[in-house]
């Protein structure tokens, strides 16, 4: 079983601020939690092999291929407000 004191640190290091309700409920889930793993402790995985993921996926993205691009002219046109060949957009400190 979790104590308060090992509650309170793992909130600390959350930066969590927890009241004396929620440490005792988070006490008992933790608690839980570390028995659920003593369980898989127990099983046998010598014959299992290591695994990257749960599911076998394999890459789906497209192939990284050079292509044109849209040009500045096209890129420009649509823009509210524009300076040449440059966006003009709202500063970030503006008040």
């Amino acid at each position: 079983m979790i104590d308060d004191k090992e509650v309170m640190h793992i909130a600390n290091l959350a930066r969590l601020k927890i009241t004396d309700e929620e440490r005792e409920q988070f006490k008992v889930q933790l608690s839980n939690i570390l028995d659920y793993f003593q369980k898989l402790d127990e099983l046998d995985t010598s014959n299992v092999e290591p695994m990257k993921h749960v599911i076998d996926t394999q890459n789906v993205l497209r192939v990284d291929e050079h292509r044109p691009s849209v040009s500045q002219e096209d890129a420009l046109k649509n823009a509210p407000q524009q300076d040449g060949d440059h966006f003009i957009v709202p500063g970030v400190f503006d008040d």
